[in-house]
């Protein structure tokens, strides 16, 4: 049964908002990944285990379909395995639906893809 893995939202400042989550909500962060394309994140963890993604490359002010406006980026979907990544990113895809990336294994280790739902709104799918 899927259920949220975690949300993510882009930033301005990636370090303020990481100081906000942690100050005023309790939030603890991992180090800090940077992948080549010079993207940024951290995940935040709040009691409970809910995660946070908070996500800065410097694009995101462009607000196109590919590089949206700073806000919220995805709601991600941990599914249980890469087979079901898999299967579901296909039936989704047959179903018409637009896969926008994957799936495929990122820098930081996660196995996802990343489909829009009927609104344009980006739904993760992870293990």
């Amino acid at each position: 049964m899927p259920m949220i893995e975690h949300l993510a939202l882009w930033v301005e400042d990636l370090e303020r908002s990481r100081a906000f989550f942690e100050k005023y909500f309790a939030a603890t962060s991992n180090d800090t990944y940077i992948n080549a394309a010079g993207f940024h994140s951290y995940f935040l963890t709040f009691e409970g285990g809910a995660r946070l993604e908070i996500m800065y490359d410097g694009t995101q002010a462009h607000n196109t379909e590919d590089r949206p406006h700073d806000g919220y980026g995805h709601v991600a979907f941990s599914v249980g395995s890469k087979e079901e990544v898999d299967h579901l990113t296909a039936e989704l895809v047959a179903d018409g639906y637009r896969c926008v990336s994957g799936p495929r294994t990122t820098g930081d280790g996660y196995y996802e893809s990343c489909v829009l739902d009927a609104e344009g709104n980006r739904i993760e799918i992870t293990v």
